[in-house]
């Protein structure tokens, strides 16, 4: 399964920066803290990446962030992304597998799911989103949850629609 590091470096440079976007745009107090991580990591003052150009700060961060050190920070900006800015695909996920849950956010997970609901589920969200987008939420939802689902994880790499890095 790939951590968050490594999921922004597998995703489409375009989702990637997408994803920067909106924390930059809905989230300024995470923003800031990616940005302070990633100056650290680049040994330079914040101030140094915060005078560049979005489009050029941005691409740095993506190429900072794929990096193991900022696994932290990377995580931070997928599980904000996703919960925020995809509640309506994590809903649909939760409620074809009727698990409980409050605008995508759960409480408990089951230890396991049954095969068919799953599959269901996947379905229905590649039938409704993009499929780099599905990809990378369930990539996500296995590898930052503590339910660790094997028949998901089965799904992810066996199903080619789910499979990233194919456009990079």
């Amino acid at each position: 399964m790939l951590t968050a590091h490594e999921l922004l470096g597998f995703m489409s440079p375009s989702l990637a920066l997408e994803i920067i976007s909106y924390v930059q745009e809905s989230d300024k107090p995470v923003y800031r803290a990616t940005l302070a991580a990633v100056a650290e990591a680049r040994r330079v003052r914040p101030v140094f990446l915060e005078r560049q150009p979005r489009v050029e700060r941005n691409k740095t961060l993506l190429a900072t962030l794929t990096r193991p050190a900022l696994e932290p920070a990377s995580g931070n900006m997928i599980r904000l992304w996703l919960v925020k800015g995809q509640k309506a695909m994590l809903g649909d996920f939760l409620d074809t597998l009727e698990i409980p849950h409050s605008e995508g956010v759960v409480e408990n997970l089951p230890d396991h799911v049954e095969d068919t609901k799953l599959k269901t589920a996947v379905d229905l969200l590649l039938s409704r989103y993009p499929a780099e987008t599905v990809a990378v939420y369930l990539q996500a939802f296995n590898d930052m949850n503590e339910a660790n689902w094997p028949n998901l994880k089965a799904l992810l790499e066996a199903e080619p629609r789910l499979q990233l890095g194919g456009s990079n």
